[in-house]
């Protein structure tokens, strides 16, 4: 009997095998297909496991109604170990990746700071901007309770309304799903008072957040060591 061959990710060129490419350009280089082929290691006789990969991310197996990694998720280990190349021991591993990767998202949103006042906005960024030697206009992205999402650095430089674009701002609001910000710059003098040009920025900014529905908190300034909340002065 011919002894059966499995094709493995060292059939594949050195450059197009995704540990490699892994060690190489790290994990977020490679696609999510890539990353599947690393859990199964092998494929069958017909298919690498990267081909594997592609195949159960598209839905293209028999028997197999779903498709992307939401479907793996939502299916049992023995669902999975009945897919053409899988197997128990394969289909274990995709669902411990799963699970580890759906624990470290609640892991991460039970650890994101809440947002309650100007003060703890303020203390987030105090210690890195106060020393800045330059303006840098940043976004804190807000969740519908106020749970922090991250902070985007939006324009670095001399800072005035025709060089922050609310285009750009509210675009990474929108694709961060964010449902508040508060928006946030420092003064490289120290003195965090306010300019005619900050405050014709801040009603610029707060108008088009209005159309968009997401709601613009506040506006600080951040000097050294102090600040000043524009919702607080009555700007906002």
């Amino acid at each position: 009997m011919v002894p059966e061959y499995h094709l493995t990710i060292k059939d594949l060129p050195l450059e197009s095998r995704p540990r490699e490419r892994l060690v190489k350009l790290g994990a977020q280089a490679l696609s999510t297909s890539e990353l599947i082929a690393l859990l199964l290691g092998t494929g069958s006789r017909t298919e690498t496991a990267l081909q594997l990969a592609q195949r159960l991310l598209a839905g293209n197996c028999r028997g197999w109604h779903g498709s992307g990694l939401r479907a793996l998720q939502d299916a049992s280990v023995e669902e999975l170990s009945k897919i053409h190349g899988v197997g128990v021991a394969k289909a274990a591993r995709i669902k411990a990746a799963l699970e580890l990767g759906r624990r470290l998202v609640a892991e991460t949103r039970d650890s994101r700071p809440v947002i309650k006042s100007p003060q703890a906005a303020a203390a987030l960024v105090m210690e890195e901007m106060r020393y800045l030697d330059r303006e840098h206009f940043r976004v804190l992205l807000l969740s519908t309770k106020n749970h922090v999402i991250a902070i985007e650095t939006d324009f670095v430089g001399s800072l005035n309304s025709s060089l922050v674009h609310p285009r750009e701002l509210f675009r990474t609001c929108i694709r961060r799903s964010a449902a508040a910000i508060i928006l946030i710059h420092n003064h490289p003098s120290g003195d965090p008072t306010p300019s005619q040009e900050d405050i014709q920025l801040t009603h610029r900014l707060c108008e088009g957040g209005a159309l968009l529905g997401i709601d613009i908190l506040d506006h600080l300034i951040i000097g050294d060591g102090i600040y000043v909340s524009m919702r607080e002065k009555g700007i906002i």
